[in-house]
């Protein structure tokens, strides 16, 4: 080769370095995450006026629940509750993998190192002797993948969707323990109203029966009503027996929710001075936002969408640098000789057949991209349909306890008059004790429905996912988040 024809070396080495620049070039193969359309209804079904920018649900639970027991007790189980524990701890697993998908772009680097000996005998002319050899080196060796295509970038952006799934499950899990504790919290009080009513009732039947004892005494009566107004008596303290059994567990399950050990729960406001917070429900979009089952959801089809990327990648050959350097010594008779050695070179390896497997290692992944459209779908169909039930149960349990509350008012006054009645002698035993069976049911009704309007409350407002606002995602991590119109790079 002539002169005319000899590349000179700062030629090569410009040549050299376009190569290594285009091997590193941005290259990602694999379609970009794009969220794919999804129905939202203008309006919640069962909704009350127009919607509005405001929601009770960007509220923190302080001001929506303001029982300060109730505060104290939701405090606690924020602290202690261990499946909050277990979400933390997965997260710290997510972050940790992102690590180690990023590990892969860098450098990687080992040593080897080896020595032995060995004695021997030698027989020369005239004798037998012997003499020791003895081996050491060690080795350097370095590796480096070049993400020509992407691979790598795909694997830390599924391990990023990964890890803020985690984090947005947490905050699910955190929205499941706070609402949990208030609903429970006011099945407790409920139920120690409905202790209260008991005990009531037992008064009520005792009161009676010792009414007809005296006149059955006194021979003004006969010894039926006596007997009809102890099993009722009888009644209403099994009663205070079965409700204050069920109190005892619904604290036991309070304390385990909270963290703590089985034990009594402190008590705030009765359940007829638990107060109705406004609902503003916001617009219906905001549940794409907020909702952290929706958000995480979405963090999986991110996912999926990046693990796509990587079963393309796989088609394509795995580009990389790959070096060693090392030395050795060899010992005999005390005298030691070394020499080093080294090695560098450009590799590049590839598929050439593989029997199908990367083809049904893609097909595998758009199928699970599908499911994860799917769930996300369905995510939101459900979300809908919690804030609808909680709607529709606000608006009808309202005009329940107005009834409710008419009709307690109004078997009250029926027993007044029945009692009456008796004592004046123009009604019998019958019409006392229908009028007290009446009244105490009615009683307890109330008491639910004024707990299920509570619930109601807490329902719609797990059902917006109120709490808190989204989390921002950093800059950097961005492109993982933030949906991206697709390239045209993508399947083989």
């Amino acid at each position: 080769m002539n002169s005319m024809t000899s590349p000179k070396p700062r030629t090569l080495k410009a040549l050299m370095s376009g190569l290594l620049a285009s091997l590193v070039a941005d290259c990602t193969v694999g379609p970009d995450y794009e969220r794919p359309p999804t129905s939202v209804p203008p309006e919640f079904r069962s909704q009350i006026g127009p919607s509005g920018t405001n929601s009770f649900a960007d509220l923190g639970w302080q001001f929506v629940f303001q029982d300060r027991a109730l505060q104290q007790l939701i405090t606690e189980g924020i602290n202690n509750n261990y499946d909050l524990q277990i979400a933390v701890a997965r997260i710290k697993q997510a972050r940790e993998l992102v690590d180690v998908a990023r590990s892969e772009a860098l450098p990687q680097l080992g040593y080897q190192a080896f020595g032995g000996g060995e004695k021997a005998v030698v027989q020369n002319v005239n004798s037998v002797g012997s003499v020791t050899y003895s081996v050491f080196g060690g080795l350097i060796n370095a590796a480096w993948e070049f993400d020509v295509w992407g691979k790598i970038r795909r694997s830390t952006e599924a391990a990023k969707a990964n890890l803020y799934q985690q984090e947005d499950i947490r905050r699910g899990v955190m929205l499941t323990v706070v609402t949990q504790l208030a609903a429970g919290y006011y099945q407790l009080i409920e139920l120690d109203r409905q202790l209260e009513i008991a005990k009531e009732s037992a008064a009520a039947y005792k009161k009676t029966l010792d009414l007809f004892s005296d006149r059955y005494k006194a021979g003004k009566d006969s010894r039926l009503p006596v007997t009809r107004s102890q099993a009722a008596y009888d009644l209403a303290r099994s009663n205070i027996s079965v409700i204050t059994r069920l109190i005892a567990q619904q604290e036991n399950a309070l304390s385990v929710l909270a963290g703590v050990q089985p034990g009594p729960i402190a008590r705030g406001r009765l359940l007829t001075e638990q107060s109705m917070p406004p609902t503003p429900l916001g617009a219906t979009t905001d549940l794409l936002r907020r909702r952290p089952d929706i958000l995480a959801a979405e963090q999986g089809m991110i996912g999926a969408n990046a693990e796509i990327g990587v079963a393309v990648a796989n088609f394509y050959p795995v580009i990389g640098l790959s070096a060693f350097g090392g030395g050795e010594g060899i010992g005999l008779g005390g005298t030691v000789h070394g020499f080093s050695f080294w090695n560098a070179a450009l590799d590049a390896t590839g598929p050439i057949f593989t029997g199908g497997r990367l083809e049904a290692e893609y097909r595998d992944r758009q199928a699970y991209w599908d499911e994860t459209i799917a769930e996300y779908r369905k995510t939101i169909l459900g979300a809908f349909q919690e804030t609808s039930d909680a709607l529709i149960a606000q608006q009808t349990l309202v005009r329940q306890r107005e009834d409710l509350e008419h009709q307690v008012k109004s078997l009250q006054q029926s027993v007044d008059l029945a009692l009456i009645r008796y004592d004046g002698g123009r009604a019998s035993y019958f019409e006392i004790l229908e009028a007290q069976q009446q009244l105490y049911p009615a009683e307890y009704q109330l008491s639910a429905t004024r707990r299920d309007q509570l619930l109601a409350v807490v329902n719609l407002y797990k059902a917006l996912g109120g709490g808190w606002q989204p989390e921002t995602r950093p800059v950097k991590e961005a492109a993982a988040y933030v949906p991206v119109r697709p390239t045209s790079a993508g399947a083989p």
